[in-house]
């Protein structure tokens, strides 16, 4: 269908899903209106030790037990080349590989270099399996991306190394387990905006960068500048990748965007990222793309990805509040299915919980629009201002506690409120 710019011309609501911060589509409804018919890198201090007289590639000597020496030297010099843009001297490494793994190490090394890295690295941390044939290590990768990454992201991966000529060589790469990233797979783009940087092989990705961009002062202008202001977006070619970048049980067909946070090195607090499933967001016309991308980046600027104490009904209530405070949207339109409940005298009962907001929940539109209305029924009662305290006060204290405290409210009581609100604005 064409783009239209208001969802006041369309009948039904969203179909959201968050475990982590996604919104989904649904089948109708919001749904509906919603879709349209090289960087320099820093490597680890210090260059990899030469081989012992006797032990290098071709010298015949046999290679003896596994030690972990050779395979750090092997990781020091993938750094290194990465480093320097020698490709020659980072394909050395799996130059005894089979043809399929030395092509994925060509592409991983040829997506690396189209990155803005201010560091990628490689550092031994087990030693899994140990053979007189084969070794199968376990290998923390760790990068950064400059200008956005306040620390370094951790990924775990596994090489196979095998004797080879005298010396332990990588032969082998990617084991069950491993953790999914965005250089895997097809050749990567990268576009830096103002505040954005958006990555993947999509053709998309200039326009959610503008996207993104135009929506970083619309969320600081709800919730102030204690941000970083910036935002990561991955856009992978399909939606498997996506379901893998995304974590475990993840299934992307139905999401449009899914905020999360790729684990920081070293037990740090991990970095932000905003996923985004290239088949659904296609079918999303310019102010679902506005909407939705607003929605995720709220859960950037406010830490949602990673907040395990804030209700969720608040955590994506708020970001669909934020969401939409741009959009002239009617609300009889964007929250269809729950108007329709209304209709059929099926007033809920109380704010929605966790459970209402997974995937296999059968009211999972309904959970999002009685999360963005119970936000939106605070903003107009109290001011703008106090649905922002009352967010940051939950994510420190009890909820009942900072319903006390900033609403003057028993959750009986909000909740009162609330089903009052829904017969008023819905019906």
């Amino acid at each position: 269908m064409e783009d239209d710019p208001r969802l006041a011309e369309v009948e039904g609501g969203a179909r959201r899903l968050s475990r982590r911060g996604a919104l989904a589509l649904g089948t109708a409804g919001l749904a509906t209106c919603l879709t349209a018919g090289a960087g320099l890198v820093a490597a680890r201090s210090g260059g990899p030790r030469p081989p012992a007289a006797g032990t290098g590639p071709g010298s015949g000597a046999p290679a003896g037990p596994f030690a972990p020496g050779p395979a750090r030297d092997i990781l020091a010099n993938r750094a290194r080349a990465v480093r320097d843009g020698d490709r020659t001297a980072f394909l050395a490494t799996v130059g005894s590989a089979p043809a399929a793994v030395q092509d994925a190490q060509a592409r991983l090394y040829d997506n690396l270099r189209r990155l803005p890295l201010d560091s990628w690295e490689e550092r031994l941390s087990a030693v899994e399996s140990d053979s007189a044939d084969a070794a199968v290590v376990r290998v923390e990768l760790r990068y950064r991306l400059r200008g956005f990454d306040r620390g370094q992201v951790q990924r775990t991966r596994r090489l196979t190394l095998a004797p080879r000529s005298g010396a332990w060589v990588i032969v082998g790469a990617g084991a069950g387990g491993d953790d999914a990233d965005f250089w895997d797979g097809a050749p990567l783009r990268a576009v830096r905006g103002r505040s954005s940087l958006v990555i993947g092989d999509a053709p998309e990705l200039a326009e959610i960068s503008r996207r993104l961009d135009a929506a970083v002062p619309a969320v600081t202008g709800v919730v102030g500048k204690g941000w970083a202001r910036r935002a990561v977006a991955l856009v992978p070619a399909g939606a498997a990748q996506a379901a893998a970048l995304a974590g475990p049980r993840q299934n992307l067909r139905e999401i449009a965007a899914l905020a999360t946070r790729a684990p920081g090195a070293a037990g740090g607090r991990g970095e932000d990222r905003i996923i985004i499933s290239p088949g659904t967001f296609g079918r999303l016309n310019s102010l679902g793309r506005d909407v939705v991308l607003t929605h995720e980046l709220t859960h950037v600027a406010t830490g949602g990805a990673g907040d395990t104490r804030t209700p969720l009904w608040l955590i994506e209530g708020f970001a669909d509040y934020v969401g939409y405070r741009r959009a002239e949207v009617d609300v009889r339109a964007a929250a269809g299915e729950l108007r329709r409940d209304l209709v059929a005298g099926r007033l809920p009962a109380a704010l929605p919980g966790r459970e209402a907001f997974a995937g296999t929940s059968p009211r999972l539109s309904q959970a999002y629009q009685e999360a963005w209305l119970a936000c939106r029924m605070i903003s107009d009662r109290y001011g703008e201002a106090t649905l922002v305290r009352l967010y940051r006060a939950a994510g420190h204290a009890p909820e009942a506690t900072a319903l006390r405290d900033v609403l003057g409210l028993t959750r009986d009581r909000l909740t009162a409120m609330w089903r009052d609100y829904l017969k008023k604005e819905l019906r």
